[in-house]
């Protein structure tokens, strides 16, 4: 085994434990927590000091995560973008980490970025904002199941062999 490879491949996974992990943290119970420390006025303590930390790891974790899996695809990765060659499943995989990319930057991010009071924005902003947020984190986490599959079961014999 070549040390690239395995290294990226270890980088890969690790990375995307933390991503998908924290994706799941957060849909899953950070989201009702939220709600109930909310409600009881103890929100502040996860505003203040876990959600802006998780939310660096999270979308950090992203970015290494699909560059590690582009490290992976190496001269292949034109194959699986483009769904050929015998790339097709990871391939699709692959669309999928990207489109996940996109949310957590794009949407979830600078959503985030309101909502904790990073960034200046007016009541009825932060509430946009969270409703943004959070449809951008349920897709990700319902995108993430068959990311996953596609992942681990998407290089046909024929590319795994180099034939």
């Amino acid at each position: 085994m070549e040390l690239l490879p395995a290294l990226a491949r270890w980088i890969h996974f690790l990375a995307g434990i933390t991503w998908i992990g924290l994706l799941y943290y957060f849909n899953l119970v950070q989201m009702a927590a939220l709600k109930d420390a909310g409600a009881d006025g103890t929100a502040a303590g996860i505003t203040k000091h876990v959600a802006p930390r998780a939310l660096l790891w999270f979308r950090w974790s992203a970015v290494v995560t699909w560059l590690a899996g582009a490290a992976l695809l190496g001269p292949n990765l034109a194959d699986a973008f483009m769904l050929r060659n015998g790339f097709e499943g990871i391939g699709i995989g692959a669309w999928l980490g990207t489109i996940m990319l996109f949310n957590v930057w794009v949407l979830i991010w600078p959503n985030q970025q309101k909502i904790l009071g990073l960034v200046p924005a007016a009541d009825d902003v932060k509430a946009k904002a969270r409703r943004v947020a959070m449809l951008a984190s349920r897709t990700n986490m319902m995108l993430s199941i068959p990311m996953l599959f596609f992942m681990a079961n998407g290089l046909s014999h024929r590319a795994v062999l180099g034939l």
